[in-house]
């Protein structure tokens, strides 16, 4: 049998808290292996019990969903554990900065219960959970804010057509509507966006869209 997936959420409502928790433990091939109320905390349970993914709220005391974040998903750590960030939309300001932060994705906390279980085995099985519609959206409002920075050597390795591609991914667009759109098959979007990951050296496509736009390949 296959393990289950190990969750721990951080909250600093406890309603809210508990409710998750017991939505997540009443699933089969889920396990809530730790629960906390703040980011220090979080930050702490998860070097302690290695949980596949951290369900995080943003707007916490001690320190926020954001730093708790960067410590556990950021760029040179060492063993980086997937967060799921969970935030109330109108302060969905602070999305962009978790999703810089190491975040592999987030959730609406008015989100249907389905819709979170799926974010977290989406997430815990490696891919990024960032709907289509929110990418245009959060990033969309965002891009003015964002100070974009000199192309690379990274840049320059891709090609037209990954380049296409990734300017594609960061309006927001879907594998299928990026295949509908240049007229080729999922498969071979799939192979694109693979290569446009290992040449920026990116962990998905949360990544990709926020590297997009700070380096201003997109505006």
């Amino acid at each position: 049998m296959t393990a289950p997936v190990r969750v721990l959420v951080c909250d600093d409502q406890a309603l809210i808290r508990t409710g998750f928790a017991t939505i997540i433990d009443a699933q089969p091939g889920l396990e809530v292996v730790g629960e906390c109320g703040d980011g220090r905390t979080a930050v702490d349970l998860a070097r302690r019990l290695s949980p596949d993914i951290v369900v995080m709220d943003v707007r916490m005391p001690v320190l926020d969903g954001i730093e708790a974040t960067r410590l556990l998903a950021g760029a040179g750590v060492e063993h980086p554990v997937k967060v799921l960030v969970v935030t109330t939309f109108n302060l969905d300001e602070y999305v962009y900065e978790a999703l810089r932060a190491g975040a592999s994705g987030f959730l609406l906390k008015d989100a249907p219960p389905a819709q979170l279980l799926h974010g977290i085995r989406t997430v815990a099985a490696g891919a990024a959970l960032l709907a289509p519609e929110v990418t245009r959206q959060l990033v969309g409002r965002y891009a003015a804010r964002i100070r974009p920075t000199q192309a690379g050597p990274a840049e320059t390795a891709l090609t037209p057509r990954e380049l296409e591609v990734l300017r594609l991914i960061s309006d927001g667009l879907s594998n299928s509507e990026i295949a509908a759109t240049l007229v080729i098959s999922q498969e071979t979007v799939k192979t694109y966006v693979s290569r446009i990951l290992t040449k920026l050296d990116l962990r998905d496509r949360v990544q990709a869209v926020v590297y997009a736009y700070r380096r201003g390949l997109v505006t």
